[in-house]
């Protein structure tokens, strides 16, 4: 939708208006966090995988070609920090995850229910977090992002018929991981 929008920006910002690069946060940055949230389960490291991407994104304006789309770009950007710091910082941390509870209570006419969906969501959760890093990341960009298959795969440099298949089988292993999970 803002795809050729953020394009025109991000060539701006690469001319020289760095004032530019301010919108392209305000677009983005709430995508960039769940993206970051669903692959890490941490909050504070979401923040700061962020303000990293557009520190990237200012410091290497100048390579910026604009081929494909902007979400694309800035995704793969994204992903590849991912990994970047997942590879220096989080190997030996993700045996030792630890979820937090985010809830705020809210005042509901059925508390059951909402004990119940709240109780499926941190389910679903778990299960995420025990999935492969590849795996979860597909879902979070297809499922949490909403980012189509042709995107995806040029994301993570396959075939859209690749990028699929990986999606299928990630979502194949989450419901076994949440059924296993539901059943203690």
């Amino acid at each position: 939708m803002h795809s050729q929008e953020d394009h025109e920006l991000m060539l701006k910002v690469k001319s020289g208006d760095l004032e530019k690069l301010g919108l392209l946060y305000e677009r983005h940055w709430k995508q960039l966090f769940g993206f970051y949230y669903h692959m890490s389960g941490n909050s504070q490291l979401s923040e700061d995988l962020v303000q990293n991407v557009f520190i990237k994104v200012l410091k290497y304006r100048h390579s910026y070609r604009g081929e494909g789309s902007f979400d694309a770009w800035i995704f793969k950007l994204s992903r590849n920090l991912y990994y970047d710091y997942y590879n220096k910082n989080l190997k030996k941390e993700h045996s030792e995850l630890h979820l937090t509870n985010d809830y705020e209570l809210r005042d509901s006419g059925n508390i059951e229910v909402e004990f119940q969906n709240r109780d499926n969501a941190e389910l679903l959760r778990l299960a995420m977090q025990k999935i492969s890093p590849e795996k979860r990341e597909i879902l979070t960009l297809n499922i949490y992002q909403g980012i189509k298959f042709p995107e995806i795969s040029k994301i993570m440099d396959c075939s859209e018929g690749a990028a699929r298949v990986r999606a299928h089988r990630a979502l194949n292993d989450l419901r076994e991981v949440f059924l296993k999970l539901e059943k203690k």
